[in-house]
């Protein structure tokens, strides 16, 4: 290899002024193993350029030929592939990846090692080196040192060190001063060995100069040597006596440390008792509020409330260790649990009180108003229909109890058992007195809805109305002291009443169906108002006490945990909400929100099937009827879903309006049923069918009341149901008819189809309109011409054997030279229909027609018209076939066209 080295060098390098700093005998990966040389280079000129030269034998292989070179600064990454294994493999990245093998690893391994140390010399820019041994890198190359490039080349790198910038100007003033410097290089090198030697005698005679000051100077670093001596010996004294000071304050530190200790202990405990005493003191005033307070003043409830809150501050404070040991803080928290206990029995007795006032007074009341609404006066129809139908306000009574609401709290996080007490006596008491209320309001509804009521039978009780409040309030009263006592006398009250109300309902149902056609548009929208008005009393009604609900229990209204709530019937069953509580405390349950739905479905247990019973009695009114209650309906479940999809007023509302839909299904299947079933009179005319005008009644209808509503599509459906059954009925009809021809029976009824659908303009039913269109063209086309027949027959039956010989071959203008069909022949069938007796046929026709048409949907004139172009448009083909048939005769019909319509309009204004 030194070999190569050295002829490389001698015969590409040193030409191009290049040194070769080292060498790599190599070939491609994956190829044919054509051997070259990578080596790396210098240049001799500065400044310096480094490069890498690929360098091939020629074909010949008698010599070496430089093939390819790349800068060094071009050279981006160098990877060993392996930095552990030995591998002769390495990648160089140019402008591109080249990949090597090299004939060895060693060779490799010194190639890739004077790469990085010319990287480290001549160029700024590093080049990565991936998978190389940390021992073939150094970590730097000082530029003033000799330092090898290439591990068998060290003298050839060595050779040339970069001059500073002194050293240049020094060199360029020596050179300046002789003048041969240039021209002979051997004298002006011995001239500066000269000087050299000169340079070196002068420094040996400085340092022989200097050797007295030496002396004098380790004279001086003996002496300062022994003053160090003393000053560690002063310094040794010094220490002594400190080491005594040190130990006194040790023991004046140990001193201060052990009241410093003292106080800290002093200050803690203070802090304790201080916790304690402010912690679990309660003023005199909370413990007399909480024992004598009146809960029935503002100012009372106030003290009570701040008393409580005070009381639960300080049994939930949290006690630091060791404290419950302490026989003081146990005292204090029994007395604290009895003042509790003593408190919540006197606050839950006072509420079970005022839900039993309250009840009583609103009882009073609900008997005084069914004792007016029975008509026990002396004008009982009067008092029928001016009682309003307005629901109860409970305000006053949410307001009085709103008062408590923080007591509430309190009870409920200090003694749930008396909470949920309270809660099942309220809904006890609420749900019987709202079934009183919206039973009475209800039946209010059913007479201004019939006007009839069955007076004597529903309130045989009433006279004795004091005695039986009497006997309700001391069985509230009675029951008030146990928060769970028996409700038996409410019960039965309510039982009774609900009995008598279903009585009524019953007969108010029992009454005799009524026909739409008797009831005008003022009845029904009168049942609109008064339905409309149900639902209006009804909603603030639940909303206002859904909200005391959750204000007065302290139930917050959150979104509910899907699949956790109770089922209806579970809610219905007349329970409590033992089920999900205990008396100790709360269990878990999936919210609150559903807390208040359980209050809500038993406090209003009656609303859906009232609900229900009035759906049913305006249904058995007027089944129109189901129109208006289904938008109304659907328009109130929208509003409560906006509020709170899941609340108790938006799933009742939402389960009535499955019933409403359930009966405006039933409407329309039952006037598809009534198509199906309709019979005609087999000796008068049809005319417009019964069925077509009921379908043109409900869609007016239908089309007011549906303006802006949520359900149209429910509507939209129920067009397309029916219009397609108004269609399969005509045809069968029409197809049964013997006194009116089919035609007319189709034509009259697709053009009244026709006429309702362009009035109302029914988006959905665009296609069936146009059907009806085309039906009632097409039927009095049919009509036209079946009815037209032929008024000049035998005329026709000429011109059709002419046209039956123009068919066989024979010309138009040759037909007259046929025996049968001459000219005089032709006269002769003309004269047998003169003016007159053409005027006598269409007067007959007319006359017929006039028998077929009914006069409601007067389509005389525009049949008569058809028939007039029909028969004008005859008369013109018949000229036709004249004029190309018998040319230059000059024979023509006894009657023009002017003739024909002059007796149409005679024949009708006559009529």
């Amino acid at each position: 290899m030194t070999a190569i080295k050295h002829a490389l060098q001698r015969d590409i390098f040193t030409p191009n002024d290049e040194r070769l700093l080292s060498i790599v005998n190599v070939c491609k990966a994956g190829k044919k193993k054509r051997n070259c040389f990578l080596c790396a280079t210098v240049t001799t000129e500065r400044p310096v350029q480094v490069n890498v030269v690929k360098v091939k034998k020629s074909d010949k292989g008698d010599f070496y030929k430089r093939q390819t070179a790349w800068a060094l600064r071009d050279l981006a990454v160098v990877d060993a592939k392996d930095a552990v294994k030995e591998n002769p493999e390495f990648d160089l990245h140019f402008d591109k990846v080249y990949k090597w093998v090299a004939s060895s690893t060693v060779e490799k391994n010194t190639f890739i090692s004077c790469i990085w140390k010319l990287n480290q010399r001549y160029l700024r820019k590093k080049i990565d080196f991936i998978n190389v041994s940390s021992q073939l890198l150094e970590e730097s190359v000082p530029s003033g040192e000799n330092q090898s490039v290439a591990g068998g080349d060290e003298e050839a790198v060595d050779e040339y060190q970069e001059l500073n910038a002194r050293e240049e100007q020094d060199i360029e003033i020596m050179m300046e001063g002789c003048e041969y410097a240039i021209s002979n290089a051997e004298a002006f090198a011995e001239k500066l060995s000269r000087e050299l030697q000169v340079l070196d005698g002068a420094n040996i005679q400085s340092i022989m100069a200097s050797e007295k000051q030496v002396n004098i100077l380790m004279k001086l670093l003996d002496e300062a040597l022994k003053e160090v001596d003393q000053i560690e010996m002063k310094l040794s004294s010094y220490e002594e006596m400190l080491q005594s000071v040190k130990e006194q304050m040790d023991q004046i530190s140990e001193s201060n440390h052990l009241i410093h200790l003292s106080n800290t202990n002093n200050v803690k405990l203070l802090s304790e008792i201080e916790f304690l005493v402010n912690h679990m003191d309660l003023a005199k005033g909370h413990i007399k509020a909480l024992q004598e307070g009146d809960l029935t003043s503002s100012r009372g409830i106030e003290a009570c409330t701040n008393a409580a809150d005070a009381l639960l501050q300080c049994m939930n404070v949290a006690l630091r260790p060791g404290h419950d040991m302490l026989h003081a803080v146990k005292e204090q928290q029994q007395r604290f649990i009895d003042l509790r206990e003593q408190f919540a029995r006197r606050l839950a007795s006072h509420l079970n009180s005022v839900f039993v006032q309250q009840f009583t007074q609103t009882l009073l009341q609900l008997y005084n108003r069914s004792y007016y609404l029975s008509g026990h006066d002396q004008s009982s129809t009067l008092a029928q229909h001016s009682v309003e139908l307005t629901l109860p306000n409970h305000h006053p009574f949410h307001r009085d109890l709103l008062r408590y609401a923080k007591l509430m709290e309190w009870l409920k996080n200090t003694d749930y058992g008396k909470y949920e007490g309270l809660t099942k006596n309220y809904m006890d008491y609420l749900s019987r007195l709202y079934e009183r209320e919206i039973k009475d309001f209800f039946e209010v509804a059913k007479i201004k809805m019939t006007g009839t009521t069955k007076e004597g039978k529903k309130f045989a009780t009433l006279p004795r109305k004091e005695s039986a409040v009497k006997q309700e309030t001391e069985s509230l009263h009675g029951s008030s002291g146990k928060l769970t006592g028996s409700t038996s006398s409410l019960n039965k009250l309510s039982v009774q009443s609900s009995g008598n109300r279903r009585s009524q309902s019953s007969s108010l149902l029992d009454m005799g169906n009524m026909s739409a056609s008797d009831l005008d548009v003022a009845d029904r929208t009168k049942f609109d108002k008064i339905f409309e008005q149900v639902l209006s009393e009804l909603e603030p009604l639940c909303l206002a006490e859904q909200d005391f609900i959750s204000k007065f229990f302290k139930l917050q209204q959150h979104q509910s945990i899907p699949g956790t709530a109770m089922s209806e019937a579970e809610e219905m069953d007349g329970g409590t909400l033992s089920r999900s509580y205990t008396s100790g405390g709360p269990q878990t349950i999936s919210s609150e929100k559903d807390m208040i739905r359980q209050m809500m479905t038993k406090i209003f247990r009656c609303i859906e099937p009232e609900l229900n019973n009035l759906i049913a009695l305006g249904d058995k009114i007027d089944s129109f009827n189901s129109l208006y209650m289904l938008v109304k309906m659907s328009h109130h479940v929208w509003t409560a879903q906006n509020v709170d999809p899941a609340s108790f007023l938006s799933t009742t509302l939402g389960n009535v309006l499955v019933t409403v839909k359930r009966n405006f299904d039933k409407c329309i299947s039952n006037q598809m049923k009534q198509m199906d079933e309709v019979k005609i009179s087999k000796k008068s005319k049809v005319g417009i069918l019964s069925f077509v005008a009921e379908f043109e009644e409900f869609a007016g209808l239908a089309e007011s009341i549906f303006k802006n509503a949520e359900r149209r599509g429910d509507l939209d459906k129920a067009y397309i149901k029916l219009i397609r059954a108004v269609f399969v009925s005509v045809e069968k009809v029409a197809n049964e008819s013997q006194k009116t021809p089919r035609d007319v029976v189709m034509m009259e009824n697709f053009h009244h189809i026709f006429a309702t659908l362009s009035r109302l303009k029914i988006s959905c039913l665009e296609s069936e309109k146009k059907e009806a269109k085309q039906k009632y063209t097409d039927h009095l086309q049919s009509y036209v011409i079946y009815s037209l027949g032929q008024p000049l027959e035998k005329l026709n039956h000429f011109f059709e054997g002419v046209e039956a010989r123009v068919a066989q071959g024979i010309r138009e203008e040759e037909v007259s030279y046929q025996l049968a069909f001459n000219k005089q022949e032709l006269r002769k069938v003309i004269k047998e229909y003169p003016g007159k007796e053409v005027k006598k046929g269409l007067d007959n026709l007319y006359k017929k027609v006039d028998k077929h048409l009914c006069e409601e949907e007067n389509l005389l004139q525009v049949v008569w018209h058809s028939m007039q172009d029909e028969f004008i448009r005859q008369y013109k083909h018949f000229e036709g076939l004249i004029a190309r048939c018998y040319p230059g005769s000059g024979i023509t019909m006894e009657f023009t066209i002017q003739d024909i319509l002059d007796y149409c309009s005679s024949i009708a204004q006559s009529h």
